[in-house]
């Protein structure tokens, strides 16, 4: 159980610091390091990250930080195709949903990698306001692909979230990753109400470990956040995102077995 802790403590780390991407590491951590099966993995995914989200939002800084509308929009596009992730998670062999997971924590990483940050957001017009009228069909495309890999993988989406707020909407820094935790809260709560099915399954007692840790270091981590250099945090983190999803292609190829 003590591993359940760690993994916890982790995945609380990196959502706190980045207000992305904890979430990609979750499964496999359920997975492999506390021996889960895929379908109780995803909905105990879903209900860790939607606590350590509403963990890193209590910070009243981060709070003030946090564009509501934006973030309303996401979610709404968001708790639909959750539902839709879900359902289509249940067509589809468990090995190959994991290399699927696999392949998109390599996508996650290399843009993590990558790293660009100054943008100007391709929907802000020339006094600095958003152009709804634009950008409100690209919210909402962005925001319903983010509840499917929600309901698909049980992860929270921040990691497309908050590019997708920079580059797109041309929030700062702070404000996308404030906001991007309020959708990720919002998909986490659809896509475990889309896995109800599979709630009666889910080790409480693991449940509380991982979340509880979790909960903890991301409001700790939410309060150092503005002291750190993001882009190293980020880049180190994009490494090991990168050695997890090798790790899992190759069990899930070696080892389906282990999957339950």
């Amino acid at each position: 159980m003590y591993l359940a802790v760690v993994f916890g403590a982790a995945i609380g780390l990196v959502l706190g610091l980045l207000g992305a991407g904890g979430s990609i590491l979750a499964v496999p951590a359920l997975v492999y390091g506390v021996g889960q099966p895929l379908q109780t993995a995803v909905p105990t995914s879903l209900a860790v990250i939607a606590l350590s989200s509403l963990g890193s939002l209590l910070p009243r800084e981060r709070r003030a930080s946090v564009r509501w509308p934006v973030a309303l929009l996401f979610g709404a596009a968001g708790v639909p195709a959750a539902f839709g992730g879900a359902a289509l998670g249940r067509l589809f062999p468990q090995r190959w949903l994991l290399l699927a997971f696999a392949a998109l924590m390599i996508v996650v990483a290399v843009r993590m990698l990558r790293g660009d940050e100054n943008h100007s957001g391709a929907c802000r017009a020339r006094d600095g306001r958003v152009n709804w009228r634009s950008c409100v069909p690209k919210s909402v495309l962005a925001g319903a692909a983010v509840g499917v890999l929600t309901g698909l993988f049980g992860v929270g989406g921040g990691f497309i979230v908050v590019p997708v707020l920079t580059l797109l909407l041309g929030l700062g820094a702070q404000q996308a990753v404030a906001t991007s935790l309020v959708v990720v809260l919002i998909n986490s709560a659809a896509g475990l109400t889309a896995h109800l099915d599979a709630v009666d399954s889910i080790d409480h007692r693991v449940l509380l470990l991982f979340a509880t840790s979790a909960l903890v270091v991301s409001l700790v981590a939410a309060r150092l956040s503005t002291r750190l250099n993001a882009s190293a945090v980020r880049r180190g983190f994009a490494f090991v995102v990168l050695a997890v999803a090798a790790f899992v292609a190759a069990a899930a190829i070696v080892n389906p077995s282990a999957l339950g």
